[in-house]
């Protein structure tokens, strides 16, 4: 409880310096002012409210360097939901000490609106996995300049998008044989090379991955999810990290933010779209894998067919949903997944609210 702790700690964190104000149990504001950040120079400004302390961060940009110093200097450290945060303590005078006020008061108080700080683990597969999508946009950014360059030459090209994949072994092929100008074919080369070097790296952090999670049974159980392959399975673990924090599905689905906006005024209630808050990687994951798990489970494509009369997007969303939910499950249950019959038409009254 807040009450137990003596000092409370409100950091305000920026790039190269943090602002931090330190308050006693009154409010009565103890010490204030700008540090280096630094291991050191944090402990040496602190050295007088290590003991019996509590601190606040929010959960900024690199938010996990000052967060794991915090935790070596305090006996707690809470991270804080920017948007709430400002939500609950928005001003129109903005500087670091009231900020770092702020947030020492919300703690004092016991009102801060705290995020999930995940484990050393999952914070270690996160950038692992981060670093795999940016390879892989990267790549597409690639391969989007050399269509573009080949869109100049309609006639040729043409006859190539018949290929289907452009970049495989066969269109790589035809690729060299086209017909272009001199500067097009230096930048067409260059890219190809670009891209099987980003390959390389694809490969090279799919690696590490695996290795990183290897012994990971939740990645397995996910993986009997229809359309959850090895990189979705891997990313939804790590992004929940825990799953006994979340009661419900429905918990689940509003940290994902799959879950329908909600206007309530005058004693009527009414849904809008998808919130799209929460976790954007958990949302963009369970979207994406609705396309295969269609594919690959038939109650699954006849859900999704019948949503449709509602909307693509809505059966997309509802889908998603639905996959989430069993995502849920088989973590809280430590149980693979297992096929039973559709019941479309409850799923399309349950979720037809979703867009």
């Amino acid at each position: 409880m807040t009450a137990a702790y003596e000092y409370h700690i409100g950091v305000d964190y920026h790039k190269s310096y943090s602002h931090l104000v330190v308050q006693d149990s009154n409010g009565r504001t103890l010490r204030s002012g700008r540090v280096k950040n630094d291991r050191q120079s944090l402990s040496a400004f602190l050295q007088r409210y290590r003991q019996n302390s509590h601190a606040v961060v929010e959960a900024t940009r690199n938010w996990m360097v000052i967060y794991d110093w915090l935790d070596d200097i305090c006996d707690d450290v809470v991270l804080a939901h920017p948007l709430k945060v400002k939500a609950i303590a928005d001003a129109k005078i903005k500087t670091d000490k009231i900020d770092a006020t702020v947030l020492a008061h919300l703690l004092r108080a016991d009102l801060v609106p705290e995020a999930w700080a995940p484990s050393e683990t999952a914070r270690e597969l996160r950038v692992a996995l981060r670093e795999r999508m940016f390879y892989v946009r990267l790549r597409t950014m690639v391969k989007n300049r050399i269509v573009t360059v080949f869109d100049r030459y309609p006639e040729q090209t043409a006859q190539l998008k018949k290929l289907g994949d452009l970049f495989g072994k066969a269109g790589r092929v035809q690729l060299a044989q086209v017909k272009v100008s001199e500067i097009d074919r230096i930048q067409i080369d260059r890219g190809l090379a670009f891209a099987g070097d980003i390959n390389e790296r694809i490969r090279q952090s799919e690696a590490t991955i695996r290795a990183m999670t290897k012994a990971n049974a939740n990645v397995k159980l996910l993986k009997t999810i229809p359309g959850i392959g090895e990189f979705f399975a891997r990313l939804i673990d790590a992004e929940i990290d825990d799953i006994g924090r979340f009661r419900t599905p429905k918990k689940l689905a509003a940290y994902a933010g799959l879950v329908p906006s909600t206007y309530s005024s005058g004693g009527k209630t009414w849904h809008g779209k998808i919130t799209r808050q929460g976790n954007k990687w958990l949302r963009w994951a369970f979207v994406e894998a609705v396309a295969p798990a269609t594919v690959s489970d038939p109650q699954l494509r006849a859900q999704y067919e019948h949503l449709k009369i509602i909307g693509v997007n809505k059966a997309r969303v509802a889908i998603a949903r639905k996959l989430l939910t069993i995502a849920f499950q088989i973590l809280r249950d430590q149980r693979a997944y297992e096929r039973r019959g559709a019941n479309s038409e409850a799923d399309a009254s349950t979720i037809s609210r979703l867009s």
